[in-house]
Parts: structure tokens; C-alpha cells; sequence
């Protein structure tokens, strides 16, 4: 059986971990009301997507 002849050391590991990390959240803007939201997504300002009431606008 293989067995590590010496400790990775916490470099080592981190410079093999430096790509394993979350994306950045992406914002866009709503055409219908410019409220931030995720793209792809019923803005939850208006309640509109690709053009249409797709569910009920929220309450202020």
C-alpha cells in the first residue's frame, strides 16, 4: 500500500487548493424595474421574467 513518505506541507496544500474556491454572485439589472438580481430569475421586485408578470409583485 502507498504511504506519503513525508507531510504535505500547509504550502504545498494551499497552492493545490488556490482554484478550489466560489464563484462571485453575478448581479444584473431588471429591465422592468432595474432592481439587482440574479440572471435567469423572476425578479423579486416586480415579479416579471423575459417580459412577463410571471408572479405577483411584492408588497412595499
Amino acid at each position: 500500500m502507498a504511504v506519503p513518505k513525508r507531510r504535505t506541507s500547509k504550502r504545498k496544500k494551499r497552492t493545490r487548493n488556490t482554484h478550489k474556491k466560489a464563484a462571485p454572485v453575478v448581479l444584473q439589472a431588471c429591465p422592468k424595474c432595474g432592481a439587482p438580481r440574479k440572471p435567469h430569475r423572476v425578479c423579486g421586485e416586480c415579479g416579471y421574467y423575459a417580459g412577463r408578470q410571471a408572479v405577483a409583485a411584492r408588497e412595499a
